[in-house]
């Protein structure tokens, strides 16, 4: 287990070097005289990572405040919105994921959850936003205006109806992500040839399903961790765009749109840098519980 975590330290560790180097690619766009050749590029992509490596990730192109100052104003937002949907995510993914993922439920749901999984992120925040204003008379922020902030820990049912929205909608995207890892692993479970012979043994269906099935369900659920972050954070854009909330990723797909390279490289490398986190501490949890003898290994 030691060296299996090591190798996924060292995976992980190369795979941020690779990030911030895609970062500091991406903000020497903006650097100047950066479009007039590949040797004009290369000094821009050099005096960056110089920049870099002094804390210095430069100015905002749109504001002209510190790429810092924007990461502290907007980030914030996105960060709570994925955790509180990544909450929503575990309780509605897994059982769904069990439930669809073996026994007879299985043939008859799997067609219906494929389809509302494959459904954009999008049309989910719509429906939500349609029915809390037409069914519950919610205030929803959606259309024109100023973008605004949101309170994360509602202190009034006003706040908590503005924040639930959103959650809800980046839980249920991380939730589709979650079921669709679970049923992978029941899948991929249910054809392997020792659960047929521990029952040969004299285990009961149950004791094989606790003991052994559960806990191989369970670890590739962890071990697609990093795939449910990335979709947690992808829905968070579209979801920060629909509800007009000032987030980061809201944040980043303005920074494309108008070239503010600066600001869509911090913003790319810290989910880069998020979701390479999340596949490291999943895979690494799976193979702690795919081989409950593993710990010992550690000493």
């Amino acid at each position: 287990m030691l060296h299996f975590a090591l190798r996924e330290a060292a995976r992980l560790a190369l795979g941020l070097l690779g990030a911030l180097l895609l970062a500091a690619a991406l903000a020497a766009l903006g650097a100047p005289h950066a479009g007039r050749g590949f040797m004009p590029f290369m000094i821009g992509w050099g005096s960056v990572l110089g920049s870099l490596a002094q804390a210095d990730l430069g100015r905002s192109a749109m504001s002209g405040g510190s790429v810092w100052h924007e990461l502290g104003a907007h980030l914030p937002l996105t960060l709570g919105l994925v955790g509180e949907g990544f909450l929503i995510a575990l309780i509605v993914g897994i059982p769904i994921g069990f439930l669809f993922g073996a026994g007879p439920a299985r043939r008859a749901a799997s067609p219906l959850v494929q389809v509302i999984s494959a459904a954009p992120i999008f049309v989910a925040a719509l429906a939500l936003a349609y029915l809390a204003f037409h069914l519950l008379h919610w205030p929803v922020p959606v259309g024109a205006g100023e973008k605004s902030g949101l309170q994360l820990v509602p202190h009034t049912m006003a706040e908590l109806q503005a924040a639930l929205l959103p959650v809800l909608a980046i839980g249920l995207a991380g939730a589709a992500a979650a079921q669709l890892a679970l049923r992978r692993g029941a899948a991929d479970t249910l054809r392997q040839p020792w659960r047929v012979q521990l029952r040969r043994m004299g285990l009961t269906s149950w004791d094989v399903e606790r003991a052994y099935v559960v806990p191989a369900v369970l670890a590739a659920l962890l071990a697609s961790l990093g795939e449910v972050v990335l979709a947690l954070l992808s829905a968070a854009a579209v979801t920060e765009w629909v509800f007009r909330y000032a987030g980061a990723a809201d944040l980043f797909v303005k920074s494309v749109a108008l070239r503010d390279w600066s600001i869509a490289a911090a913003i790319l490398f810290v989910f880069a840098s998020l979701t390479m986190t999340a596949h490291f501490v999943g895979v690494c949890l799976a193979r702690l519980l795919a081989d409950p003898g593993a710990p010992a290994s550690w000493r």
